[in-house]
């Protein structure tokens, strides 16, 4: 019997990768976080598959599922949004399958952030202008945030910084970015990405505020900034493709 934790991907039902989807088929019990992953996936689950809504269950009822589905020698299939590696809280529940001598196996799933970036039509980074992506969150009642791990440090490097789990802080967001990045810096605010109530805001760090209130946000948000949002196509394209640059891939001659 295993535990096969899966990365359910953003939103769209569509948007898993063809492994995660052949495990959903494959086990007899399915566990899933109903608030946050859609209901559409578990059209995947094969006839008579146990299914269980784990949003509102505690870690210990949730290991209870586990235990019983061990004992019955059927595999589960886990599904959480996203990807497991970033904010998955699936570290708990492996400690515990550790412990009780239980295999796990864990299927990569498309991130928020990829399925936002398209949504935004643009790559996050550009040539000589915007390299680095920071994946970052504030403190919450679930868990804190270490104290070396700020905003104002990641912002200090210039880097686009990609903020999950702080709709709620926005006003946050502004007060401590605004004087690293400009009041004109680019926002962009992606809510429920590939969801089919998905929303774009694009703003500036000194708009956002406004227009968010004009269209208030409750959850499921990602915030974007960084000077490589904007539209401007005034950037130096990648040596990459260039006629002039020798690869190894690329069969030419010296």
């Amino acid at each position: 019997m295993t535990v096969h934790f899966i990365g359910a991907g953003p939103g769209a039902a569509d948007l898993i990768t063809v492994r995660g989807r052949d495990l959903i088929a494959a086990c007899p019990v399915c566990l899933y976080a109903g608030s946050i992953v859609s209901k559409e996936l578990l059209a995947y689950c094969p006839p008579g598959a146990r299914i269980v809504d784990t949003a509102p269950m505690s870690l210990d009822e949730i290991e209870a599922e586990y235990v019983r589905a061990a004992e019955a020698g059927l595999d589960v299939a886990r599904l959480h949004s996203g990807d497991l590696s970033v904010w998955s809280a699936v570290a708990e529940q492996i400690r515990r399958l550790q412990a009780r001598g239980i295999a796990y196996t864990l299927t990569p799933g498309v991130p928020a952030f990829a399925a936002a970036a398209a949504s935004l039509g643009r790559e996050l980074t550009q040539p000589a202008r915007a390299q680095s992506l920071v994946l970052t969150r504030l403190s919450g009642r679930a868990s804190p945030m270490p104290a070396g791990e700020t905003l104002a440090g990641f912002g200090a490097t210039g880097a686009t910084l990609a903020i999950h789990l702080a709709i709620h802080a926005l006003d946050r967001i502004v007060e401590e970015l605004t004087p690293l990045y400009g009041g004109d810096c680019p926002v962009a605010i992606v809510v429920k990405a590939s969801w089919p109530d998905e929303r774009v805001i694009r703003a500036t760090l000194a708009t956002i505020e406004a227009e968010v209130q004009a269209e208030p946000i409750e959850r499921t948000a990602i915030v974007f900034v960084g000077r490589g949002l904007d539209d401007s196509a005034d950037f130096r394209e990648s040596a990459l493709y260039d006629a002039g640059y020798q690869r190894r891939f690329r069969g030419r001659g010296e």
